[in-house]
């Protein structure tokens, strides 16, 4: 009797190549979903969002080797107006510093690039992001040799939570993962390569079925969310989570400034996460998530479970003012059309 031919299976490699290669895709999140930039600035010119084109043997790309800003334009009766335009750049330009790389234009030049690219693409409210990196020369591990370029590119961004988010408190999990020591990273840098620890956090919180991650230093006390700062209340005084190896957050300083416009004492300290959970109220502050209530920490209620009047009056105000609606802070505000 002849043989029968048999087809040759896959080897368990392939297998495990046609496993990686078509994952389930993941849900949707977030309010920027489908990025539409419009006209993007590279390197002193603005291009298509299509013809905004990177090489794939940039350094930065393989090693992590860039540096960023998230910025908020709001709508204004003014028009758009840029929140705290000079104080993002300058941390650009200190992110920039740490990281060895010269930026090839001013920090004048930079802030008048962002209000460009806001006023040609005509937002009246967006997020803008400007990225310094180090660009394709070699793919050795020292940088140095790689040239820097720089783009900024804006878009319309909704609750970075989701809405619920915002009506009902974010729930959060502690991760695994601990926020970076100082003497591995540096945190005081918002540099690409230092948010793949923020990224291994908030996938593992998100496949749990959390909004967000909460991560520890490597001592065990709280450092922040993958993204954001973490404040929280204790009979109407406020606790700012000291940054002692996070950045320094300029929407956690300016909540801070309105915190105590309207009375409310604030204290920055060092704080373990049992600390939270006995806590009146948490929120999370960033230039995306804004002021962001917190309803639950690893399946524990804060407060009442839900978002929390200090928070919400907070959120109510900063809104307020970043919508040039309150004159004490309207020095926070770069008009575009001006």
């Amino acid at each position: 009797m002849a043989a029968v031919p048999q087809v040759p299976s896959a080897s368990p490699s392939e297998e495990s190549m046609q496993d990686v290669v078509s994952p389930a895709p993941a849900p949707a999140t977030g309010g920027d979903v489908g990025i539409r930039c419009g006209q993007i600035w590279m390197d002193g010119k603005l291009v298509p969002q299509a013809e905004a084109q990177v090489s794939v043997l940039s350094h930065a790309l393989h090693y992590g080797t860039s540096v960023f800003e998230g910025v908020r334009a709001y709508a204004t009766p003014r028009g758009p107006a840029v929140f705290r335009l000079p104080e993002h750049t300058r941390r650009l330009f200190d992110s920039a510093r740490i990281m060895r790389m010269p930026v090839p234009y001013s920090e004048q030049q930079i802030n008048e690039a962002v209000c460009n690219v806001v006023r040609v693409n005509e937002w009246d409210a967006c997020y803008v992001r400007p990225l310094v990196w180090r660009g394709g020369q070699t793919l050795g591990v020292n940088p140095m040799p790689c040239p820097i370029n720089v783009m900024i590119a804006s878009w319309e961004w909704g609750a970075y939570l989701g809405e619920d988010a915002l009506l009902k408190g974010a729930r959060l999990i502690t991760s695994a993962w601990v926020r970076l020591p100082a003497s591995a990273m540096p945190g005081k840098a918002k540099a690409g390569g230092n948010y793949v620890n923020s990224a291994l956090a908030r996938m593992d919180a998100v496949s749990a079925g959390f909004d967000e991650a909460l991560l520890l230093d490597q001592n065990g006390f709280v450092a922040e969310g993958t993204g954001e700062n973490i404040f929280f209340v204790r009979d109407r005084k406020l606790y700012a989570i000291a940054p002692s190896v996070t950045l320094v957050g300029i929407t956690r300083d300016s909540v801070i400034q309105v915190a105590r416009g309207m009375g409310l004492e604030v204290e920055e300290v060092m704080a373990t996460r049992d600390q939270l959970y006995a806590a009146d109220e948490v929120f999370m502050t960033g230039t995306a998530a804004e002021v962001t209530p917190v309803s639950e920490i690893d399946y524990r209620p804060i407060g009442t479970g839900r978002a929390g009047p200090v928070a919400l009056e907070l959120r109510e105000r900063y809104l307020r003012a970043v919508g040039g609606e309150d004159e004490r802070f309207a020095g926070w505000l770069t008009y575009v059309n001006d």
